[in-house]
């Protein structure tokens, strides 16, 4: 087995280091492709994140439209409490407002 000697070490990393790896025959016969991988692992990394994004703008929505739907109810509780015969009897008489019933029946017309 052959030791890797601090030398070798220090050599191989300036080689890459100082950029003599891309003067290299198998790096300028590859450029397209390697060029291409990038441009693919950027689109792939903006594509994550717009993703990331708009799942977060989702839970954000979905939030809002759960707190939407409970006020929603609540209000249409309290003026189902508010609307019921003897409230709006009692709220006339406390304002001094007359109202009677008419005394003949209800007709609808088609």
């Amino acid at each position: 087995m052959k030791k890797l000697k601090i030398k070798d070490l220090k050599k191989k990393v300036m080689h890459v280091a100082g950029g003599e790896v891309l003067t290299e025959d198998i790096f300028l016969k590859n450029i397209r492709f390697i060029f291409l991988v990038i441009v693919i692992i950027a689109l792939y990394i903006s594509n994550r994140y717009s993703c990331i994004e708009k799942i977060a703008e989702i839970e954000s929505l979905q939030k809002e439209l759960k707190d939407a739907k409970y006020e929603s109810l609540t209000i249409s509780t309290q003026l189902e409490g508010i609307s019921r015969e003897a409230k709006v009897k009692s709220l006339l008489d406390r304002n001094g407002v007359v109202l009677e019933k008419p005394k003949d029946a209800i007709y609808k017309l088609k």
